[in-house]
C-alpha cells in the first residue's frame, strides 16, 4: 500500500496550486491593477448572479457548452467527440475509481458495475488520447505543438495504459491472490485449495499449484467463492480490456509474480496519477477547471455592463483557459504572414503565452515585446478566433487589451497609423485619455526620421530605391493625377495635402526624382486602404498600391533598425 503521507503531499501540493492559480485571476492583470478590490467585485458578482434570471443562463451555458460542448461540436466534430471521450470518460474513471472510496457508499473496485465501469470509462480516455495524438501527428497549418502538449497526452496515456496492465497482471498473479485470501478469508486447507481450482476456471488465476483442475473440485470452489468471495469480487472477464491482457501475458505470469512486476506496477501507477495529481494547476491538465469556468463567465458576463474589475479578472481566466488546440490559428486571417514575417507571436495561439507572462508582471525582454507588439497590431479585428475558441475564449479583447497595455508602456508600432488601428478608433472611449499619446510620439520619431531636410532639396540623378519589380513601375508616372481623383482617402479632406503631405501621384514623382526621404515621410503611406482603384485605372500601369506598400515596409524596417534614412541598394 502507498504511505498515506504520499497522498497528503500530493493533495496539499493540489490545493496549494489551485489557490496560487485563483489569486493569480486576481492579482494578473494587462492593464489595471489587481488584488483584494477584483476579489471582492467578484463575490458581488457571483452573488448578483445567482439571486438574478442570470442563474438560468449559467445553467443553460453549463449543460450546452460544459456538459455537452456543442461550442466544439459546431466547429469540428472530429474534436467534439475526442474532448467527450477524454473529458468525460477520465473525469468518470476518476469519480468511479480513483476517488470511489470517497465518494461512494460501498464502492468496491472488484465488484459489478464498477469493475466493468473502470474499463469502459478507461477505454473511452483512451481512445480520446489515441485521437488527439493522432490529431497533432497529422498537423494543423503553421501550428506547432509545444511540449505541455505531448506532456498531457503522454501523461494520460501511462496512466490509462500502467493501470490496465496492472489490473491484467493481477488477475494472473498468484501473490496477488495469497494476499486477497489471507486478508479477507479464513479457510481450511480444503477449502483454499477448491476455492483455488475455482479461480484458475473462471477468474484467470496462474497457480503453480494446480495444473490440472478436477470439476467436482471446482464445484466445491464455487460454493466456497459464493460464501466467502462473491460479494466483492465479480468475475475478471468485465474488465473487458484487462482481461484480454491477462490472458497476453498469461505465459509470463509467474516469472512476472516471482521478480515481485505487480507490486512494482502497482507502485508506478500510484505514483504516477500522485505526481500528475500534485502538478495538475501548473500544466495543462489546469483546463480541466479552467475552461469550464471561462464558458461560465462569458455566458454571464455582459462586457458592456459588467465592472471592469471583473472583466480583468475574466481575462485572467481565460488567458489559463487556452489549450493550445490550434483551433484559432488555422482560423486566422493573417496566419500567412509567418510565412514572410519569421514571428510566431503573430498567431493567435502563440500570442497566449507572451501575454500570461505579460499580465504576471515578470519580464518578456525587448525582444519579447517586440514580437507581442507586432503580433497585436496585425490582427484584423476578423473575430474568426473568438467565434471558433472551443473554450469560449473573447480573444479578440484579449488583443486589444494587449495592445493599450504594451501602448501605455510606452511601445509603438508604425502599425499604429494605418488602417489596422481602425477597431482601436472605434474603441477610443475605452482606451481614455491616452489615445492620441502613441499616435502623436510616432509621428514626431518619423518626422524626425523622414522630414523635410533643412537645406534646400538638389535633385540629382534619379536613385533606385530597393523595390520589387512590380511597385519599380512608379517611373513611367508622368503626373496626370488619375491615382489621386480616385482615391478614397484623398477625397475625404477639403485640404488632403495639409494631412497627407504627398498625394498619390506626388509620392511617384518623389521616388522617381530620387527623393526618398521625401516619399517615405508621407502620412499617405499610413492611410493607404489598399484598395487598389488607383492602381487598376493608372493609364500608365504604374502599380501605385504596391508602391505605397512596398514604401510602408521600408519605412518599417528603418524605424524597427534604429536608421535615420533608407538607402537605396544601388544606383543608376
Amino acid at each position: 500500500m502507498v504511505p498515506d503521507i504520499l497522498v497528503w503531499i500530493s493533495l496539499a501540493a493540489f490545493l496549494g496550486g489551485i489557490g496560487w492559480k485563483v489569486w493569480g485571476w486576481f492579482k494578473g492583470s494587462l492593464r489595471r491593477e489587481g488584488g483584494w478590490g477584483r476579489l471582492g467585485a467578484a463575490l458581488r458578482g457571483i452573488y448578483g448572479t445567482i439571486l438574478s434570471r442570470k442563474v438560468l443562463v449559467l445553467l443553460k451555458a453549463l449543460l450546452l457548452d460544459v456538459v455537452l460542448q456543442l461550442r466544439t461540436y459546431r466547429e469540428d466534430r472530429y474534436r467534439w467527440l475526442m474532448h467527450l471521450l477524454l473529458y468525460w470518460g477520465f473525469g468518470l474513471l476518476i469519480i468511479t475509481h480513483a476517488l470511489g472510496k470517497v465518494l461512494i457508499e460501498g464502492y468496491v473496485s472488484t465488484a459489478m458495475p464498477f469493475l466493468f465501469l473502470r474499463d469502459l470509462f478507461g477505454a473511452m480516455a483512451l481512445v480520446g488520447a489515441s485521437m488527439a495524438a493522432g490529431r497533432r501527428l497529422r498537423g494543423i497549418p503553421r501550428f506547432r505543438s509545444a511540449p505541455m502538449d505531448v506532456y498531457a497526452i503522454v501523461v494520460v496515456a501511462l496512466i490509462l495504459l500502467s493501470g490496465f496492465l496492472l489490473k491484467g497482471v493481477r488477475i494472473t498473479s498468484y501473490r496477488a491472490y495469497l494476499g486477497m485470501v489471507s486478508e479477507y478469508a479464513a479457510l481450511s486447507e480444503e477449502e483454499g485449495r477448491a476455492l483455488e481450482a475455482y479461480w484458475v476456471r473462471n477468474f484467470g488465476l496462474v497457480s503453480p499449484n494446480i495444473r490440472e483442475v478436477p470439476e467436482e473440485l471446482v464445484s466445491e470452489g464455487a460454493e466456497v467463492h459464493e460464501f466467502s468471495c462473491a460479494s466483492c469480487h465479480a468475475s475478471p472477464r468485465w474488465a473487458f480490456l484487462s482481461y484480454g491482457i491477462s490472458k497476453a501475458v498469461r505465459p509470463l505470469a509467474r516469472p512476472l509474480d516471482r521478480f515481485g512486476v505487480p507490486g512494482g506496477l502497482r507502485w508506478f501507477h500510484v505514483l504516477l496519477c500522485l505526481f500528475a495529481l500534485a502538478i495538475l494547476p501548473f500544466t495543462k491538465f489546469f483546463h480541466l477547471i479552467s475552461v469550464p469556468l471561462s464558458l461560465l463567465l462569458n455566458a454571464v458576463i455582459d462586457p458592456r455592463r459588467s465592472s471592469p474589475l471583473n472583466l480583468e479578472t475574466k481575462r485572467m481566466v481565460e488567458l489559463d483557459a487556452c489549450v493550445h488546440c490550434g483551433t484559432c490559428t488555422a482560423k486566422c486571417a493573417v496566419s500567412a504572414t509567418t510565412e514572410v514575417i519569421p514571428n510566431r507571436a503573430i498567431l493567435p495561439s502563440e500570442k497566449i503565452p507572451s501575454l500570461k507572462t505579460l499580465a504576471s508582471g515578470k519580464p518578456l525582454g525587448d525582444e519579447g515585446l517586440r514580437e507581442i507588439l507586432e503580433g497585436v497590431y496585425l490582427c484584423t479585428n476578423c473575430l474568426r478566433c473568438t467565434v471558433s475558441c472551443p473554450s469560449g475564449i473573447d480573444l479578440q479583447e484579449l488583443w486589444f487589451e494587449a495592445r493599450e497595455a504594451l501602448l501605455q508602456r510606452g511601445l509603438v508600432d508604425p502599425v499604429l497609423l494605418t488602417p489596422f488601428s481602425f477597431y482601436r478608433g472605434l474603441r477610443r472611449e475605452d482606451v481614455g485619455e491616452g489615445y492620441q499619446r502613441p499616435i502623436l510620439s510616432l509621428r514626431e520619431r518619423i518626422s524626425r526620421a523622414f522630414g523635410p531636410p533643412v537645406e534646400p532639396l538638389s535633385i540629382g540623378p534619379p536613385e533606385v530605391l530597393d523595390l520589387s519589380s512590380d511597385a519599380r513601375t512608379f517611373r513611367v508616372c508622368f503626373s496626370c493625377q488619375t491615382c489621386t481623383n480616385v482615391c478614397p482617402v484623398v477625397s475625404q479632406y477639403e485640404r488632403p495635402k495639409e494631412v497627407l503631405g504627398l498625394l498619390p501621384h506626388q509620392i511617384m514623382r518623389a521616388c522617381a526624382l530620387g527623393l526618398r526621404e521625401m516619399a517615405l515621410g508621407a502620412p499617405m503611406l499610413w492611410m493607404c486602404l489598399t484598395c487598389y482603384q488607383c492602381q487598376e485605372l493608372c493609364p500608365q500601369g504604374v502599380n501605385v498600391t504596391d508602391v505605397l506598400i512596398e514604401l510602408r515596409g521600408l519605412m518599417v524596417k528603418a524605424l524597427k533598425e534604429g536608421r535615420d534614412e533608407v538607402r537605396p541598394v544601388s544606383g543608376m
